[in-house]
């Protein structure tokens, strides 16, 4: 009986880290790649930011079942400026990684659901025309 056991322990801390891992950024901007041209420069950089969400409904333990709304608006303009005009940037992207908020989700619990803490990260990439 103890393989059994050691055998099912190992397939769901795969599982888990499948779910954990497949759902642990999301793609704000990321455009079809283009030829850059000679003379382009590349503009790259990331961030820490506050990506916390707050329940709709701020009842305690009810909220657990709430959907919840982010307390700040990430929007990739306000990152991808950082590179110059928009119109001269080609070959964009803007990711938000969430892995650091898998352990940050005991905020959640801890609030009853009202509120979660989730530090992410925000990576952006382009390509400069001149």
């Amino acid at each position: 009986m103890k393989p059994m056991t050691l055998h099912f322990k190992q397939r769901c801390l795969t599982f888990s880290l499948i779910l954990i891992l497949s759902g642990c950024s999301t793609a704000l901007v990321k455009d079809d790649t283009e030829q850059s041209s000679a003379g382009t420069s590349h503009c790259s950089g990331s961030e820490w930011v506050d990506d916390s969400t707050i329940a709709v409904v701020p009842i305690p333990v009810v909220a657990l079942l709430m959907p919840h709304a982010d307390l700040n608006d990430i929007k990739a303009d306000d990152y991808l400026k950082r590179c110059g005009d928009s119109s001269k940037l080609i070959n964009r992207e803007v990711v938000i990684g969430h892995g650091a908020c898998v352990p940050a989700v005991l905020t959640r619990v801890l609030t009853l659901g009202i509120w979660q803490w989730c530090p992410a990260t925000v990576s952006w990439d382009a390509d400069v025309r001149p």
